[in-house]
């Protein structure tokens, strides 16, 4: 029978790349004594530009019995970052290259048998050509981040080579509320010296552990065999999954039998349920309507990076679930099985994708790792009915419209689609591609990250450019894959502006963007972006390095900010009352407006022991306008009644004589894209129209072409001065002028573009 057995604990690591891994334990070098999941980067991945990025070394003694002589032996390691090769006692058993996904090794010939073997795994964080992501807007921490476990099996067994997946593959062929028919394909191995006759059987468990159906097969292997075995199993009458209503899961019990023996044996959960997305009436799911009310998540944690706990995955769900979502985008790489198991477990919709994004190898351009990925994601998560949508890229026109990515986008599809026909796939465009652009056309749906509000235009800008796109293609399903803006919670302003950090104008962006994406339904799906801040390495802005901060929680997981709180009363049942701004204490204005979020009705306001009913009433928003200090604190309390339950919240406020300097983001703090280049003092400019002139050069083209330009080249660096040293240069290299003049336009200016391209226009192509 199966054994896995957990090898997390006790591991010598250091953090010198050898040339030898025959060395015990890695004499000469500094090593230190850590248990897994690690990284090395739990504290500088998310502090700046400078966290370590290279080869380390990890090793550790096992042993195995006698015992274990007739049987195949496995490592198998849950995720590790990015290139991994391993050795047993110095041969080299394989390498892995991506860092997301399950991948084992067979150790078995190389083993030695009552005696220690040396296990020594060397793991590379460093960027390379050919593996994916190349660039991306997170820390790209290294180590050996998930668990590590030993398989040990019977020689001949269901198969552990398949892309890392479980070899076992429920297939839902027709599924109705009166019938599930399956198909449960079984990869088979043989690794023994004969040939074996064995049985294989597959039972269908309810969640009582009772048998509903079952098929079987006989089947004949070959020395060395590999064999796919495919059983048709009818459910008749089955319980769907149905998301949070309710989350039935099944099991394949798929055993291989030989004589009297169960030689091997693999436990499959699975859930049966039918889906469809349509341009007009968005997601349903069994038959019903379901919004799609999303939140995306990274991975990581303050002070941990990827290398989480079990307890911390179970308090992100957690969250997601208080906060009302029912749907998460797991981005932008494959998560911990554990993860999708609690969604399955919970019944979260969910959109899974692999880390092709932003910008394509510059060599390599037949796709082969990013393909490999897409596989593993599916075959390795095939059975989870939590998943309903494969991406295939994340804002990969980030690195030019180049047609080696328009092949590979369109190949990762049909790809996708030929792995697994019964669910949907789906990319996530980066939000300048044009509305008619064919990117919209490659999958089955599609969404836009869209940020009108912070990078470009004001949050009211979504309403119309929704409605236009899906006037001119009501055929196409879309969704908002992302938007958000940064919220720090250290920065408050009475008159909240965008760019300004602050918590308050995080809560009214996200005011007006959800009363604008709520009015439109036809949307298949809508995720704010970010459930949690995470770690961004290439990130110096609102003065903080190395932080994306548009999260509803921040980084530790210990604040909600007040966005969060607007969110969860649209979304959730759970009753209660919230004040915002409660982390604006001081104050120097002697009325104040204060706001409050509840999904509860008769929301009142006891101020210093004098009761106020709201000026205002916008869905889950009370304002109550002009409240004034009668001393120096103002003690506040907001309730409401239900059943004649009182549900409040409570605040302070002190009055002072000026604002405080620490609710205000520094004057230099800098936007993501502000901080792409140093713009030259103007001196006061008269802009004149300029003729863009066909086989010249001008703003509208990629700055990779114009520094393929040498006079061009020459412009670029005369006003745009170091942005080559910036390590956001490989996704500006695919951005027109134009477009980072959106995005930047407090440092690319009217007056700066209008100089740059009057001398551009008079440079031949």
């Amino acid at each position: 029978m199966r054994e896995l057995i957990n090898i997390n604990q006790s591991w010598w690591f250091t953090k010198e790349n050898q040339t030898s891994f025959e060395k015990h334990p890695m004499d000469d070098v500094l090593v230190s004594d850590v248990n897994l999941p690690h990284t090395w980067n739990a504290i500088d991945g998310s502090n700046g530009y400078n966290f370590y990025k290279g080869a380390c070394w990890y090793q550790k003694d096992l042993m195995f019995s006698q015992e274990d002589e007739d049987k195949r032996i496995y490592i198998e390691f849950e995720g590790s970052n990015s290139i991994t090769d391993v050795y047993i006692n110095g041969h080299h058993c394989g390498q892995h290259r991506g860092g997301y996904s399950t991948f084992r090794f067979d150790l078995t010939d190389y083993l030695k048998f009552d005696a220690p073997n040396l296990l020594s795994v060397k793991v590379d964080n460093t960027v390379v050509d050919d593996v994916y992501p190349q660039m991306a807007d997170f820390t790209f921490y290294g180590g050996i981040y998930r668990d590590v476990n030993l398989v040990k099996v019977h020689a001949t067994h269901v198969d552990l080579e398949d892309y890392g997946s479980s070899g076992v593959y429920v297939i839902q062929e027709d599924v109705t509320h009166e019938h599930a028919k399956l198909k449960v394909r079984v990869k088979l191995a043989n690794q023994d010296s004969i040939k074996r006759n064995v049985r294989l059987w597959v039972n269908i468990l309810d969640d009582q552990n009772n048998v509903v159906t079952y098929g079987a097969s006989e089947v004949s292997l070959d020395i060395h065999e590999l064999y796919s075995e495919e059983i048709d199993v009818l459910i008749t009458n089955p319980i769907l999954w149905d998301g949070f209503n309710h989350p039935h899961l099944y099991q394949a019990q798929v055993q291989l039998t030989s004589f009297n023996d169960t030689i091997d044996e693999v436990l499959v959960p699975f859930g049966v349920r039918f889906f469809e997305v349509d341009p007009q009436k968005g997601f349903i799911l069994n038959g019903k309507h379901l919004p799609l009310n999303g939140v995306s998540r990274h991975q990581d944690r303050k002070d941990k990076g990827w290398a989480i706990s079990y307890d911390d995955m179970i308090e992100d769900l957690n969250l997601i679930r208080e906060v009302g979502a029912t749907s998460i985008r797991l981005a932008h790489y494959q998560h911990n099985q554990f993860f999708y198991d609690l969604c399955d477990q919970t019944g979260f919709v969910l959109w899974a994708e692999i880390p092709f994004i932003s910008v394509m190898s510059k060599h390599e351009h037949t796709g082969i790792n990013a393909k490999s990925q897409m596989i593993e994601l599916i075959r390795q998560n095939f059975n989870h009915p939590s998943i309903m949508f494969w991406g295939v890229q994340n804002e990969i026109q980030i690195g030019g419209d180049l047609d080696e990515t328009r092949r590979l986008v369109q190949e990762l599809n049909t790809l996708t689609k030929k792995e697994d026909p019964t669910r949907l796939t789906t990319q996530a465009n980066v939000m300048f591609v044009p509305n008619d652009d064919p990117y919209n056309t490659y999958t089955d749906i599609i969404g836009y990250n869209k940020y009108y509000g912070w990078y470009n235009g004001k949050s009211e800008d979504f309403g119309p450019w929704i409605d236009q796109f899906h006037a001119e293609f009501p055929n196409i399903a879309l969704g908002i894959s992302e938007y958000g803006a940064e919220g720090i919670i250290e920065y408050h302003n009475d008159h909240p502006k965008v760019k300004d950090y602050s918590e308050e104008y995080h809560a009214v962006y996200h005011e007006t963007v959800w009363s604008i994406l709520k009015a439109r339904p036809f949307l298949w799906s809508t995720y704010v972006w970010n459930m949690f801040d995470f770690g961004a390495n290439i990130r110096n802005e609102g003065g903080v390095k190395g932080r994306n901060n548009k999260g509803l929680v921040t980084y530790d997981r210990k604040i909600k900010k007040d966005a969060f709180y607007l969110y969860k009363a649209h979304w959730s049942d759970e009753k209660f009352v919230h004040i915002t701004s409660k982390r604006y204490v001081h104050r120097h204005e002697d009325t104040l407006n204060i706001k409050v979020y509840s999904n509860l009705n008769e929301v009142v306001l006891v101020v210093d022991g004098v009761t106020y009913t709201p000026t205002s009433v916008d869905d889950v928003i009370y304002v109550f306008e002009g409240i004034k200090f009668t001393s120096k604190t103002m003690n506040v309390v907001a309730q409401a009644f239900e059943d004649d339950v009182r549900y409040a919240d409570f605040a302070t406020f002190k009055l002072g004589n000026q604002p405080l300097s620490s609710y205000k983001a520094p004057e230099e703090s800098g936007g993501f894209a502000a901080n792409w280049f140093a713009s030259p003092k103007l001196d006061d400019v008269t802009i004149e129209p300029i003729e863009f002139k066909e086989g010249y050069c001008s703003s509208k083209m990629s700055l990779k072409a114009l520094f393929a330009n040498e006079r061009a080249a020459v412009v670029i660096r005369k006003y745009l001065k170091g942005m080559e040293d910036n390590p956001m240069i490989g996704m500006m290299m695919g951005m027109t002028l134009e477009t980072m003049a959106d995005l930047a336009s407090d440092k690319l200016t009217p007056t700066l573009l209008y100089l740059i391209n009057k001398e551009l226009v008079e440079i031949k192509k």
